[in-house]
């Protein structure tokens, strides 16, 4: 397997790493420390037509692919990690649904504004009491006349309180099966909709340049067109989209590690301690080496699992072992890269100190570690 980027691929992430040193890096510790979401940065990406890289042109999209997502969130991450899952949440969780399961009518009405970055969707899956129990929904969706009645919660819910956000496409009960277990679909609620509640942004320990509520629904209404794709196939398709969601996490996880080793080295080399660079110390250049080595393994399992997704193979397992590695790689390299960084490592200024904050999320989001190993056995054959 050559797993070299072409031509293409290396344009575009020469161009998002250029955008992401030149026009992130220098404003987005002040939005981070802030909490504030940086609406000129979303804009430009917009601009760049990276929310639309993996739809087709006749939507406004780029015509590209998961793989070129993942190329892109990789180098955002390398910066910063809130500018990267911002991106991510609004293609693979807040468009990506709209495209694999829309109507040709919802295709048109939703995903020109969603590719251009002119609004963002979000993906209203996990509830208070359910975590990682996806399928104990228990948001309703009631039949009245040709509208659904929406009521219920959902919690950690990115994308969704922003100025630009269009859309949340959330999973409900809509009937019970013959043997009484629910029926789970998706609807898509435009934000603004009467009785639909945005909460308070979360008091995150990192991501914190993110837009992150919980959202209430009560008696929220919507016409029975919203329904996305079959009734009763909701629960199905959100798997569908997750498991297509850890390969864009696994990239930008990658991208954390990765910038974790940057940094690592440019501060090992200008610190001095003792007469001399402490990038001398080999005990350093191993602990550096050590976190370079992991990166490469990460990289080279989100680019297997993304280019078996752009084949149309089976991906499943390959998806779950790169989320779960390049998760586990990300908070290691930032407690190593804090730990070379020494007392600086805790000081918000140094960019280490964000991707310390940043990298325990990716253990949980998208699903937990023992989730992703749930899967990988399960691909394995057992029960």
């Amino acid at each position: 397997m050559d797993h070299r980027l072409s031509r293409e691929f290396e344009e575009l992430r020469r161009t998002v790493a250029e955008f992401a040193r030149d026009v992130v890096a220098p404003k987005i510790g002040d939005f981070y420390e802030r909490r504030a979401f940086p609406y000129e940065i979303v804009r430009e990406m917009g601009r760049m037509g990276l929310f639309g890289l993996p739809f087709p042109e006749e939507y406004g999209g780029m015509g590209g692919d998961y793989f070129a997502l993942g190329v892109a969130l990789e180098e955002l991450a390398r910066v910063d990690s809130s500018v990267a899952i911002t991106l991510e949440a609004g293609v693979s969780l807040g468009a990506m649904p709209v495209h694999l399961f829309g109507t040709p009518e919802q295709k048109r009405e939703w995903l020109p504004r969603l590719c251009s970055g002119e609004l963002l969707g979000a993906f209203g899956l996990t509830e208070p009491d359910c975590g990682s129990d996806a399928g104990g929904t228990r948001t309703t969706a009631v039949r009245d006349g040709e509208e659904w009645v929406i009521n219920g919660s959902k919690c950690f819910i990115t994308n969704s309180g922003t100025d630009i956000t269009g859309l949340v496409t959330v999973t409900a009960v809509t009937g019970r099966k013959a043997d009484g277990r629910p029926l789970i679909s998706s609807i898509i609620v435009p934000a603004g909709t009467p009785g639909l509640t945005v909460a308070e942004p979360y008091s995150k320990v990192g991501w914190n340049a993110s837009d992150t509520h919980e959202l209430s629904f009560s008696d929220v209404r919507v016409p029975l067109g919203n329904l996305l794709g079959e009734e009763g196939r909701g629960y199905a398709q959100f798997l569908q989209v997750l498991d297509a969601g850890r390969v864009a996490i696994a990239a930008l996880a990658t991208g954390l590690a990765q910038g974790c080793v940057d940094e690592s080295v440019k501060y090992a080399k200008a610190r001095h301690a003792f007469g001399r660079p402490i990038g001398a110390n080999q005990v350093i250049q191993f602990k550096i080496a050590d976190m370079e080595t992991r990166v490469h393994m990460a990289r080279v399992g989100w680019r297997d699992a993304a280019s078996r997704l752009v084949r149309g193979e089976s991906f499943k397992k390959e998806a779950a072992i790169a989320k779960l590695y390049s998760s586990t790689v990300a908070v290691d390299n930032a407690r190593d890269a804090t730990q070379i960084h020494g007392g600086y490592g805790y000081m918000n200024e140094y960019p280490v100190a964000r991707m310390w904050r940043d990298s325990k999320i990716l253990e949980i989001g998208e699903g937990t570690s023992e989730v992703q190993r749930m899967l990988i056995a399960r691909e394995l054959g057992f029960d």
